[in-house]
């Protein structure tokens, strides 16, 4: 695909595509660069709040990043929405709630997945500013999160439910190890960084 192999910015968004061998690389360097520039040691707690549910494949993405992130040994993040437990458009506003209760200033990145163009399924976008889950379904959501981290996982504009039912699995799978290790990488080096210092 065009997109391979490169890195995109546009404007404050970073997207990349899981075919492009250096894909967790770039998310690392991408994050890395977001977090820097949000100061995020200075934050209560790094929140990670994935969005979606089991019950489609499409909408899956978040929760199988929450999942595989929570069996890692890291101590960065702290992990909302996994498929024991997923966070969706029934309970968003309860988790956004309960966050903010439980941390005095925490920094949220939002994680979901999205519908987009057919040239653009398969890519990862890191971007600033609050998620509006759910404006690919046309559900009216509480926006949410200082950055966002959206996986186009099938094509938008018609049928969007049925399109979400429909997606393919192992290109969800693909997107979220890719992804899980990008957020890893990112997660290890702020660690060692706070050890030295501290």
């Amino acid at each position: 695909m065009a997109i391979a192999n490169k890195i995109v910015k546009n404007d404050e968004k970073f997207r990349v595509h899981t075919h492009d061998p250096l894909a967790t690389e770039k998310i690392h360097l991408a994050l890395k660069e977001k977090l820097a520039a949000y100061g995020v040691t200075g934050f209560d707690s790094v929140i990670l709040l994935c969005i979606g549910t089991d019950r489609s494949t499409g909408d899956c993405l978040g929760p199988l990043v929450g999942s595989l992130l929570d069996r890692e040994r890291q101590d960065f993040f702290r992990i909302y929405g996994t498929l024991d437990y997923p966070v969706h458009a029934a309970n968003l506003q309860e988790h956004i709630d309960s966050i903010h209760k439980k941390y005095n200033n925490p920094f949220i990145i939002a994680i979901d997945a999205c519908l987009g163009s057919p040239e653009n399924v398969g890519c990862i976008n890191i971007c600033e500013g609050p998620l509006q889950p759910g404006a690919g379904v046309n559900k009216s959501l509480p926006t949410v999160g200082d950055i966002y981290i959206t996986g186009i996982v099938n094509v938008g504009g018609f049928m969007e439910y049925l399109v979400l039912q429909n997606t393919r699995l192992n290109l969800v799978m693909r997107m979220t190890h890719t992804l899980v290790q990008g957020l890893l990488g990112a997660a290890l080096e702020y660690t060692q960084k706070k050890a030295r210092s501290g």
